[in-house]
């Protein structure tokens, strides 16, 4: 056992304990980027589910004061009504497909029996000052059936949005049905809908594209990684105890001969 006495000096105990540490800690990691991975693919295929299911009527969905849950989000959904423009507002900091920033267009849409769904057009840049109300393109006049990705209210709890108050004149931070419903002084759908049809004339508002899918697969590679990791800590542990050896037992061997030479008279 004398061979493995070096274990017992400072520097490898330090090493033998950060050794210890790691593995639990990286066993940890990799169990984290599963969930994660779990997470993520749970979250495409109910996406997936969403946008490829046939669209519904949106009031079999909402309903005023409705949450919409995480099963209903992204569900495709028509309407059928009148837009008012004399009542709409743009959401402000709202970004585009390459990052460009300016404004959401929230316009209400009276449906056919009085009640109002708030129907997102899409992204308009900000060509003028913030506290300007920007110049929106106006929607299909008339009865429309339009279609859309039915969405949650917006909570900066969820969105990390602040609900800035004192905001220019038909102008907010978040989209939520609550809030437009008193502002209103109508009875509004839970949520709201991204339109998607029918397409708008010249291309503005700029529709908002599909929800992409999260890179699950990646949290899968780092969730091996992370355990293979923890598996070559004690490999590469017991290779550098047996490097250590070995250097010391050549440098022994080394020493032996110059203290077997006989004393030159």
């Amino acid at each position: 056992m004398h061979r493995y006495r070096f274990l017992l000096s400072r520097q490898w105990v330090i090493l033998t304990l950060v050794a210890i540490a790691l593995i639990p800690t990286m066993t940890r990691l990799g169990f984290w980027q599963q969930h994660r991975y779990e997470e993520r693919t749970a979250r495409n295929n109910l996406v997936s589910g969403a946008l490829h299911a046939k669209p519904v009527p949106v009031e079999r969905l909402t309903s005023p004061g409705h949450t919409v849950t995480r099963t209903e989000k992204y569900r495709s959904v028509t309407a059928t009504g009148t837009f008012d423009t004399s009542r709409q507002v743009v959401v402000r900091r709202r970004t585009n497909s390459d990052g460009e920033v300016g404004f959401h267009v929230l316009t209400p849409f009276v449906l056919t029996d009085g009640r109002v769904l708030l129907v997102n057009r899409g992204w308009i840049p900000a060509t003028g000052v913030q506290t300007a109300f920007p110049k929106v393109p106006a929607p299909p006049a008339g009865r429309t059936t339009l279609s859309g990705r039915l969405m949650a209210d917006e909570t900066t709890a969820a969105s990390g949005i602040k609900n800035v108050k004192g905001l220019p004149d038909r102008q907010i931070m978040l989209i939520n049905s609550a809030q437009e419903a008193r502002r209103l002084g109508a009875k509004v759908l839970g949520g709201y809908v991204e339109q998607t049809a029918p397409q708008p004339k010249g291309g503005s508002p700029e529709q908002i594209s599909d929800p992409g899918s999260e890179d699950a697969p990646l949290n899968y590679a780092y969730m091996l990684q992370w355990w293979l990791f923890a598996a070559g800590v004690p490999v590469g542990w017991w290779f550098l105890v047996r490097r250590e050896i070995r250097d010391r037992e050549e440098a022994a061997a080394e020493e032996e001969p110059e203290a077997a030479e006989p004393a030159t008279v």
